[in-house]
């Protein structure tokens, strides 16, 4: 029920109704179409996919026509060169439309009372008024079934009437958004299903089995990209605890390191004083020692200092140069971690593009499969309908024969 009194919101926007919610959108802008396969054919050359664009062609014009009624009535001027016959369908039109929304607003309103009082759902005044809602609800078909068929009228006017079906679709700027995306709609579908006919058989096998091989290609891409994420994270594991080691390896130098100058620096203090407490006590004790002894024990003395300085120095060069090869080997790490980070950010981007394209696909099978549907729900449709013509026709020829009878049995008399 609510679907249908929607459809019949959508198809005559009025101010009111264009100020309802109505379920139809218009198909999102910016999404990418999928680029289809150019057909060999360029043009339909069988009568039956002749008479299915036809028939798809004259519903868009009826659709084009009918959201236009709105524009009819909001504009005196336009409506009275339409004639008077049209007017007062499109007046009469108009006034069915607003009473059906009118009732429709209302029980929307009694809803959401219902609604803001369920605790009170076991009351008997709760029942009568869910009730009451349901039966207004059922009495709201035969007002859709005028609406229809006032539309069916205002459809034949027009038809019967070119200049003020020209003079309407002049006035496709004031068709409601919701409306124009549907007719956007119907027009897309017509592109699709132009396009479907045209595509012979060995086309769409071969469209489906591209298909299938880009799916295959994306599996057998995606298991790459799987395993080389697995063992980018286990690499990047094992850096992180090779670095944390080095880390640690290089606070120790550099601590062992801070610790060897310190000492050294303590040392050679702790030397020059000895040296000058010796030499103080030496000069004290003797002063008639020769100067030679003084000067050979000086130099003893500057010798060991000069031997203690050299192995420390020495042992600092070793723990440099252990240092340096260190960062270089830090250095090629890193070089060899921003490679691995550059391949993966190429095969995600690879992944990102087979993802697109599969999507891309996808979203074309589902407009072909929409518009397979809709075309089997029209010929469907045709057939019923030439079946019916076709049983009026012999009916009509059947009573023809029996009053041509009836005549001659008199005139014999």
């Amino acid at each position: 029920m609510a679907l249908d009194i929607l459809a019949v919101g959508a198809l005559y926007q009025s101010s009111d109704i264009s100020k309802m919610r109505v379920m139809a959108e218009s198909p999102k802008k910016g999404t990418p179409t999928p680029k289809p396969f150019t057909p060999l054919k360029t043009k339909l050359t069988t009568i039956e996919t002749k008479r299915i664009m036809s028939v798809l062609d004259e519903t868009i014009q009826k659709v084009e026509l009918v959201t236009l009624l709105s524009s009819v009535a909001a504009n005196m001027e336009l409506e009275g060169l339409l004639g008077e016959e049209l007017s007062r369908a499109v007046r009469e039109h108009e006034d069915l439309c607003q009473v059906l929304m009118n009732k429709v607003r209302y029980l929307q309103e009694e809803e959401l009372q219902l609604q803001a009082e369920e605790e009170f759902e076991e009351e008997a005044w709760f029942r009568d008024l869910l009730l009451s809602i349901e039966l207004q609800k059922s009495n709201l078909l035969p007002l859709m079934g005028q609406i229809r068929d006032s539309t069916k009228n205002i459809l034949r006017l027009l038809l019967g009437n070119p200049r003020a079906a020209q003079l309407l679709r002049a006035r496709a700027a004031d068709r409601a958004p919701g409306a124009q995306g549907f007719v956007d709609s119907l027009v897309e579908l017509r592109g699709f299903l132009f396009e479907k006919l045209l595509t012979s058989p060995m086309e769409a096998r071969d469209k489906g089995q591209f298909i299938q091989d880009i799916t295959k290609r994306n599996m057998r891409n995606q298991e790459v990209i799987d395993a080389l994420e697995n063992e980018l994270a286990e690499r990047m594991r094992n850096r992180a605890a090779e670095v944390e080691k080095e880390n640690f390896v290089i606070q120790e130098l550099k601590n062992h390191l801070h610790q060897v100058l310190k000492f050294s620096e303590n040392s050679l203090t702790r030397t020059k004083q000895e040296a000058e407490k010796q030499q103080k006590a030496d000069y004290r004790a003797s002063q008639s020692r020769k100067k030679y002894k003084v000067e050979t024990e000086i130099e003893n003395w500057i010798q060991k200092y000069d031997t203690e300085m050299t192995e420390k120095q020495e042992e600092y060069e070793e723990l440099d140069i252990i240092h340096k090869e260190e960062k270089i080997q830090l250095k090629e790490l890193q070089t060899r971690y921003e490679v691995l980070v550059e391949e993966f950010s190429q095969i995600r981007e690879e992944r990102e593009i087979n993802s697109k394209k599969r999507m891309e696909a996808e979203q074309d099978m589902m407009r072909m499969v929409k518009a397979a549907t809709l075309i089997q729900a029209v010929w469907k449709g045709y057939l019923v309908r030439s079946l019916l013509r076709s049983k009026r026709k012999k009916r009509g020829k059947g009573k023809g024969k029996g009053e041509k009878g009836k005549g001659k049995g008199k005139g014999k008399k």
